[in-house]
């Protein structure tokens, strides 16, 4: 079932099934119908693809490969693919239908959005890529096209499978998707994974920010080539008063190298939420400037400045809970980015950097999780007290928040020694910090107001020296052999709980036991333990050891009578997969509704286990057999038989073919029906009696044509040649005689 000349399906049944009834789209791979699947009797979004697509019978095969992993992925935020078939030339996905708009038409109606919003719109986008990821699926064309905003507020992203199909099938295949938010490995021709559709994601919430994507120029190739050796500036450029948090976090996801950017959308969802929760009121509600908003309709092109558009950024922070990809360490400096150091060094100006306040930086040599703070400038000698002494590199607490090192240094003592700007967060709580310690100071007295007597002191000082003597001597011991002396915790995993506590006792720790639920770990044994094995504490410090219930295991929803949606919408909400689909006709339930399921209702089953169903064919179709000629109980025993219905009609037919007795006609007389439904028989009364008139003395020709206007077959019989043509004797005569009866006629 082709396209027509003017591409369009409408009206039309797609595989006997989806009936087409108006036109969603039209992109460069497919067009998207609306259309109700007859059979379950719901609209669904139909996606055809083109002609170019559907020649190629090794990418039908790849594509209902990944029609069948995506089918598998059931999330509330990625579309769900319901079919999937191929319908003489038409090839086609069958999708859920998700009645609203797009993300594409919130940008293009409202422009820049403010952090709050576009935070809440990207989060279950990136909870879907999640999603997908830790179930192996990659979906190569992140843009807000294919995010789907539902006229209730549900935001979900579709188009999983079919990228990678048309990547796979085409030599150009890395380009497949708006060039706009290509990752930079794709357009490479390079492999794509998890990072690649962070990428993506990154653009699309840069666009989001700033109401403008961060590359563009005249052609396609402009905006590719821009994205390999390009770096995407800091959306602040374009929206000032944007929070420092959320630079990085667009800075994070757009990384040239894809060993930077977070590894899934996983680790993406855990930053992305942090922030959301750290950032103040005034930072999330900030509005973008109509002068922005203005300057990017003009189509206003990059600037040159060190936060312009397209311009290489100054060297961003990672975001304080980012975790670096497993494969990013080792690689700062190194070949993958000798080549961008010139143009990812950018100024840094005064109001980025504050003058004289301590700047966090990290030391290479030191545990990547300690800061330490020094002086950015020291103050001018003249200035420094008499009694102050210089400040020297003091550990922070680990909560503080970790920074790495900038690009574009030329060496890596410049590295080490440089500082790195606050953002404005840090900076606030840096100033209140200081502020306090003033305080404290300047509430210290410097000076007693009692000089007292000496010898009274002497004395004071001897039974301070002997106190602190026996302290001393305590404390030793208590550090070194008593209680506080250190001790390294066994390990005591997959063991009983009285090995795991004697071994604990052995070793000088005190024990407590917590239950906890583990998948892998038999139930009895011990799971772990707080502080872990190999860990060094003070013996004093007591060690908990958790215990393994077995798998937490949760009943199964009751499915039975439900319909296949409402369904799988039960095994969702119920954290559990949707296993093999098996239909079956059944004469009472209707279609799509199932029947049955295993496990049964009420097993109680570990999360993600997948629940088999048996769903109706509705009533098995019955072909009607053809009685037409056969005597009415032959004919009714068949009919019967076959599991329907035969009725007599109340009118009888003369038929001069069909003997008296026998079936004449039978409504239906061919096609299918249910058990049980009727078919109507109509009796045969046999040949009707016509009567013979007499033609004897009648010219042969004017008495054969009227015999058979009468029905009847005439033949003659010649007497001395039939000179005369005169009819001498008729058989039969003046009598009745079924309707088609032979009548001779003798002829002189």
């Amino acid at each position: 079932m082709q396209e027509n000349a003017l591409g369009s399906l409408v009206g039309s049944l797609v595989d006997n099934r989806y009936q087409v009834k108006s036109r969603l789209a039209r992109g460069g791979m497919s067009t998207v119908y609306v259309a109700t699947d007859q059979r379950l009797d719901r609209d669904v979004a139909l996606k055809v693809l083109h002609p170019h697509l559907v020649n190629d019978g090794s990418f039908l095969d790849r594509l209902a490969r990944e029609a069948r992993a995506a089918a598998k992925l059931s999330h509330p935020h990625v579309v769900g693919v319901l079919d999937q078939g191929h319908d003489g030339d038409t090839a086609y996905l069958v999708m859920e239908y998700i009645k609203g708009h797009t993300l594409r038409d919130v940008i293009n109606s409202k422009g820049a959005l403010s952090p709050r919003l576009a935070l809440a719109l990207i989060d279950p986008v990136v909870e879907g890529l999640g999603a997908a990821h830790a179930a192996g699926l990659i979906h190569r064309d992140v843009k807000p096209e294919n995010v789907l905003i539902a006229d209730d507020g549900r935001i979900k992203i579709g188009d999983f499978g079919l990228a990678r199909a048309v990547t796979t099938t085409t030599s150009t295949g890395a380009l497949i998707g708006t060039v706009a938010y290509l990752s930079p490995e794709l357009v490479l021709g390079k492999p794509a994974d998890a990072r690649s559709d962070i990428y993506s994601t990154g653009i699309m919430l840069f666009e989001m920010l700033t109401g403008r994507q961060p590359f563009d120029g005249d052609v396609p190739i402009q905006v590719a080539y821009q994205h390999v050796n390009s770096a995407v500036g800091a959306p602040s450029g374009l929206v000032p008063g944007l929070a420092g948090e959320v630079d990085e976090l667009v800075q994070w996801c757009t990384a040239s190298d894809p060993e930077q950017r977070p590894v899934d959308g996983n680790a993406l969802l855990a930053e992305l939420r942090h922030i959301r929760t750290n950032l103040t009121d005034t930072e999330l509600d900030l509005q973008p400037p109509a002068a922005i908003q203005a300057a990017a309709s003009a189509g206003m092109a990059p600037g040159p400045g060190p936060r312009g558009m397209g311009a290489p950024p100054a060297p961003a922070r990672m975001p304080s809970r980012m975790p670096q990809s497993p494969h990013a360490q080792g690689n700062q400096g190194g070949p993958g980015n000798q080549a961008n150091h010139t143009e990812l060094l950018a100024p840094i100006h005064g109001d980025d950097v504050p003058r004289g306040r301590p700047t966090e930086v990290i030391s290479r040599t030191s545990n990547p999780t300690t800061v330490f703070s020094a002086p950015a400038s020291p103050p001018p000698a003249s200035s420094r007290p008499a009694d102050s002494t210089p400040v020297s590199s003091t550990p922070v607490s680990s909560t503080h928040r970790p920074v790495l090192p900038p690009y574009g240094f030329d060496n890596d003592d410049d590295r080490e020694a440089a500082p790195l700007p606050l953002s404005k967060r840090e900076q606030r709580k840096l100033d209140r910090h200081e502020q306090k310690e003033r305080s404290r100071a300047a509430a210290t007295p410097v000076r007693t107001l009692r000089e007292g007597n000496s010898r009274r002191r002497g004395a004071l000082w001897i039974v301070v020296l002997v106190i602190l003597a026996l302290l001393a001597t305590g404390a030793g011991w208590f550090f070194g052999m008593g209680p506080g002396s250190p001790g390294t915790v066994p390990a005591v995993a997959n063991r009983t709980v009285a090995e795991a506590q004697q071994l604990l006792r052995d070793a000088g720790f005190q024990s407590s036991t917590k239950d906890v639920f583990d998948d892998d770990v038999k139930a009895g044994l011990v799971v772990g333990s707080e502080p872990d094995a190999g860990t060094e504490i003070r013996k004093f410090q007591q060690v908990s050891l958790f215990v393994s219930k077995g798998p937490q295991l949760f009943p199964l929803p009751q499915l039975t009578g439900k319909t296949l949606d409402a369904s799988k919408e039960a095994l969702n909400g119920a954290e559990m997969a949707l296993g093999k689909v098996t239909e079956k006709f059944d004469e009472e339930v209707p279609a799509g509704t199932v029947l049955g399921q295993a496990p049964a209702p009420g097993t109680a089953v570990r999360h993600g286990t997948p629940v088999s169903l048996t769903v109706s064919k509705g009533p098995q179709p019955i072909p009607v057999p053809d009685v037409r000629g056969q005597d009415q109980d032959a004919a009714f025993r068949a009919i019967e038989s076959a599991g329907l219905k035969a009725v007599f009609a109340d009118e009888t037919v003369h038929d001069r073919n069909v003997p008296k007795g026998a079936v004449v006609s039978q409504e239906p007389a061919s096609g299918t029906l249910t058990k049980g439904q009727t078919v109507t028989l109509t009796i045969s009364e046999g040949p009707k009696l016509v009567k013979v008139p007499n033609y004897i003395g009648k010219q042969v020709e004017d008495a054969t044509e009227a015999l058979r206007k009468r029905g009847f077959q005439v033949r003659v019989n010649e007497v001395l040649g039939g000179f005369f043509g005169t009819v001498r004797d008729q058989d039969p005569v003046d009598t009745e005689v079924p309707e088609g009866s032979v009548v001779t006629l003798t002829v002189v």
